[in-house]
């Protein structure tokens, strides 16, 4: 682990690194340059400085195999997963994407570090939710979150931890990883008939229907919130900030709008803040065709987090 990193405190804590951005095949589907242009409109528009943002090292093994098996990290290192596992994830095999994953799983570990100074931190990428301990889905080699959970597990005396999934799309890495920790509480809340289409259980998980649009989600995500808090009182949490829930997702089936999304993100982060738990942010999917769609989403996650902290 970065120790350095993890203790210089920033007044809005954000982690990038260049190596967020990898060239993918010609055609591929996921929008990988949009981890560069959040970080560039962020500070375009001065929601950022550059003093902000810090950059991960690497995870060491020791530490990803908290949650993972050796037998896949030491798969990933080695560049020896099958031709079906590869198509599995959604990414070829290349050393730098390799070593993405694991400086993204640092992030989120230096992240929510950070957070209990600042009360919040950012991860450009991350939210990586359908990696299982033992193999990938879904564009997820590792699960970011699951990785800085069990981190803060071994190296803390921590009760309870909250994961709140936002993306459009169930956790189903995340809920299986924890299925049998009660230290870990996961909450999905997702397209009933969307990917994956073998649901795993979480703690909570709320199956949306198709279209379903801001006031009716909204609604439900507030009375979802009531109730955990109700029955829970985490020390820490991850929140998976995904915007393949706007209505011009090519893949996410609900019907939100841009602004109904940003009112997603200040209901999650003023309750957290109201009750003074530190939260660690990974910015999950978003594939709605015009990339700059994307990018205004994501960053509306970061403008409601700095006005609401105080950043």
């Amino acid at each position: 682990m970065n120790d350095i990193s993890s203790k210089v405190i920033q007044n809005f804590p954000i982690a990038f690194h260049p190596s967020y951005i990898q060239p993918l095949p010609e055609g591929h589907r996921f929008p990988m340059e949009k981890y560069d242009l959040i970080p560039g409109q962020l500070l375009h528009e001065g929601t950022a400085t550059q003093d902000d943002f810090f950059a991960p090292e690497e995870c060491i093994d020791d530490i990803v195999c908290l949650t993972h098996t050796r037998d896949y990290v030491n798969a990933l290192h080695n560049l020896s997963l099958t031709a079906r596992e590869q198509r599995v994830i959604g990414f070829p095999q290349d050393v730098a994407l390799m070593q993405r994953e694991f400086r993204i799983a640092q992030g989120t570990i230096d992240c929510i570090l950070k957070a209990e100074q600042t009360g919040v931190a950012m991860n450009i990428a991350g939210g990586t939710h359908h990696a299982f301990a033992g193999h990938g889905e879904g564009f997820c080699m590792l699960n970011d979150q699951a990785i800085a959970a069990n981190y803060l597990l071994h190296h803390r005396k921590i009760n309870q931890i909250l994961i709140i999934d936002l993306d459009v799309h169930q956790g189903n890495g995340t809920a299986k990883i924890f299925e049998n920790n009660n230290a870990v509480y996961t909450f999905s809340m997702h397209g009933a008939g969307n990917y994956p289409f073998r649901k795993e259980k979480s703690d909570r998980d709320i199956g949306l229907p198709v279209g379903i649009t801001d006031d009716d989600y909204l609604a439900l995500l507030e009375k979802n919130l009531t109730e955990i808090f109700e029955e829970i009182k985490p020390s820490h949490c991850f929140y998976l900030s995904g915007v393949d829930v706007l209505s011009t997702d090519r893949f996410g089936k609900l019907g939100l709008s841009i602004d109904g999304c940003k009112q997603r993100d200040m209901m999650v982060l003023k309750t957290l803040k109201e009750k003074n738990i530190p939260c660690a942010v990974s910015m999950g999917g978003g594939y709605s065709p015009d990339v700059r769609t994307i990018v205004e989403a994501h960053c509306n996650t970061f403008r409601v987090a700095k006005d609401i902290y105080k950043l």
